[in-house]
Order: structure tokens, then sequence, then C-alpha cells
């Protein structure tokens, strides 16, 4: 009797050990949960509660995790766990490169935080990075990654590789949308700022006996913090198109869902 409920368990076991590779995989590195400010219990129980959830809905095929086989899988289980994370932190990357331009320009560049989840990034930055949080929490990107998550165990079940000759290629150029994403959020904010630096050039060379560039560096940063606010609502705009962007890119790209 002992013997059977060992068995039992041992299958279980083996059964469940990958799903629960993938789904930790992922919360490593996809944004929100990636955070320090996530801690590793939170982790851990938000992996067990999802694995525990979709374990009933899928036959798990047995696999001694300690075989040659079982720990190939493993690899490949946190492999796409971890390409399905990066996808997403490019998008928060971008942000963090916006706003060290946006500081850059306005002047602030040495006006910088020490953030636990970043290192350290200008304040600015740290603005549009809490404000990417809370779109991608607000507009339910949280429950969007997890559905997916979810569903890839039914498009890339068990045992099925993915090709990741084909994945790395499409990785490498998706990182481009850091930069192409930074600039698509702090335009508004350079537009500004180049149009009064070329008004400063002409006005000191029209006058060079006036100082002014002692009075153009603080309206630089009175101007670009009101043009900031102004255009707010046009940056979380284009931070959720973002997200929605990072969010198909997984679909199409790890999940092959055209």
């Amino acid at each position: 009797m002992i013997s059977f409920v060992v068995a039992d368990i041992v299958e279980v076991f083996y059964t469940v050990m990958l799903p629960i590779v993938r789904v930790g995989a992922m919360l490593l590195t996809a944004p929100v949960f990636s955070m320090d400010s996530v801690t590793l219990k939170i982790r851990v129980i938000v992996t067990i509660a999802l694995t525990a959830a979709i374990y009933p809905l899928i036959d798990w095929p047995t696999i001694d995790p300690l075989s040659a086989e079982g720990l190939m899988e493993i690899a490949h289980q946190a492999l796409i766990g971890i390409t399905m994370g990066l996808f997403l932190q490019i998008i928060s990357a971008a942000f963090v490169v916006a706003g060290q331009t946006i500081s850059t320009t306005m002047g602030l560049a040495m006006a910088t935080l020490s953030d636990p989840n970043l290192g350290t990034v200008p304040v600015i930055g740290q603005l549009l990075t809490i404000l990417g949080v809370l779109i991608f929490l607000g507009s339910g990107g949280h429950i969007i990654l997890i559905e997916m998550l979810l569903e890839s165990f039914r498009l890339l079940p068990i045992g099925e590789r993915l090709y990741m000759p084909e994945i790395f290629p499409k990785l490498i150029a998706w990182s481009g949308t850091i930069f192409l994403g930074a600039v698509l959020i702090a335009i508004p904010i350079l537009s500004v700022m180049l149009l009064i630096n070329i008004g400063l050039g002409i006005v000191a060379r029209a006058a060079p006996q006036l100082n002014i560039f002692a009075v153009g560096f603080p309206a630089m940063i009175i101007v670009g913090l009101f043009v900031l606010i102004t255009a707010m609502n046009g940056i979380g705009m284009r931070m959720q198109y973002l997200w929605n962007l990072g969010l198909n890119s997984v679909k199409t790209t790890v999940l092959g869902v055209s």
C-alpha cells in the first residue's frame, strides 16, 4: 500500500516538474513579476498556483528529470519561459531609455535615483517606468500574459521543441524596439527642446554680451516639465500601444499564433 502511494507521488512529481519550470522561468523574466519588489516567496506561490490550475487540464508526459532526456526537457522549458519574458522586458527597457533621453535633453541627467529593480536611473526614467507598469497592470496585461503562458502548454506541449534558430534572430531584431519605442515616447519633448536650443543659440549669437545660458538652462527644465505634463496623455497611449505590440510579438513569434 505504501509503495503504491510513493509511486503515485513520484509520478506526480515527474509530471509537475516541467510545467513548474516553464512557469517559474517566465515569472523570473517577465515585467512586473521579475521586479525585486516581488519577493521570492510571492513568485513561488504564484508559480505553484498557476501550475495547480493547469495541471488537471492537460495530460502530462512522465519524464524522469534526472535522466538525460529529462534534463534537456527542463532546460527547454526554462528557455521557453525566459524567451516569453524577454520579449516584454524589451518594452520596459524602452521606457528607461526614453527617460534617460528626456532627462539629458532637459538638463536633468545628473538627477538620478537608486532603483533596486533597475539600478541608478534618471528621475524621468523612473517616472516613465512606474507609469508603464501601472498602464500594464491597468490594461490587464498581466492577465493576458498569464493566459498566453497557460495557452503555451497547448500550443507548445511538453516534448515539442521550440525552433530556436528561428526565434533568436527575431528576438535580436525585436530588441531594436528599445530605441524605436524610446523615440516614440520622447519625440514630443525632444522636438520642443530642440526648438528651444535653436532659439537660445540664435539669441546667444545675436547678443554675445548676454549670458543667455544662465537663464536658458533653468528655462529648459521648466519648459521641459510643462511639455512632459502636457504630453502625458499621449505618452500613456504610446506606452499601451508598445505593451500590446510586445504581447502580440510573444503570441506570433514564440507561440506561433497568427
